[in-house]
């Protein structure tokens, strides 16, 4: 068998909600220690390509998905990593489910890195990234490739074949990466957490995304 894409002994330690619980009070961490305490958070644990370059903040690659800028941008991460991970980490039990979290994020991470300490070097501009995203891009392909005839409500109300939700929210990322639309959010690094989940996917779990999304199994 290849050591690659030995399976891991199946296990449901209900990961998902650790991780939620971890991003919650690392959040309330922020708003509770004080302003000074806030801003030495963030510096060390939001990944910032300078203080990678100059300080080595290396941990920040993975970090920065457990740090978030307001209530709503917690909520609404937590809230998709509830509906999506839950039945993916069913599916694959918590260590591969685990894995493909944080080695997605962790990508995605890296991606940005490279993308955005250009602009540090060309106008001095710093760029932070921090959020869960990334990851829970890579996991809401997982559901649709692994439930790709489950049905989403849309805003509790439009139902959609997963797979077609899954694709059209990354054709909406693709288009606001390209139009510079809603500055302020990392497109590019939602983006990379759906590529590397689909190369997990052909590379590690021997699936491919595309057959499956597309209804041939």
């Amino acid at each position: 068998m290849n050591v690659f894409r030995k399976p891991f002994r199946y296990r449901n330690y209900k990961v998902v909600y650790w991780l939620i619980g971890i991003n919650t009070l690392v959040f309330a961490a922020t708003k509770l220690l004080g302003p000074q305490a806030n801003i030495i958070m963030a510096k060390c644990l939001t990944m910032i390509p300078p203080y990678i370059i100059y300080y080595k903040f290396v941990w920040t690659f993975v970090t920065y998905m457990f740090m978030h800028a307001s209530l709503a941008h917690l909520f609404f991460n937590m809230f998709g990593l509830f509906i999506f991970g839950v039945p993916v980490e069913r599916q694959l039990g918590s260590y591969e489910f685990l894995l493909y979290y944080l080695l997605t994020g962790v990508l995605a991470g890296i991606f940005s890195f490279g993308i955005y300490l250009p602009a540090f070097f060309h106008n001095n501009q710093v760029i932070s990234l921090l959020g869960a995203s990334g990851a829970i891009f890579a996991v809401q392909l997982a559901y649709a490739v692994l439930f790709p005839d489950s049905i989403i409500y849309l805003w509790g109300i439009l139902p959609l074949r997963a797979p077609i939700m899954v694709l059209g929210f990354t054709a909406l990322e693709l288009i606001f990466s390209i139009t510079g639309t809603m500055g302020g959010t990392a497109h590019l690094t939602h983006l990379a957490g759906f590529g590397f989940g689909w190369l997990y996917f052909l590379a590690r779990l021997g699936m491919n995304p595309w057959r499956r999304l597309i209804g041939r199994r």
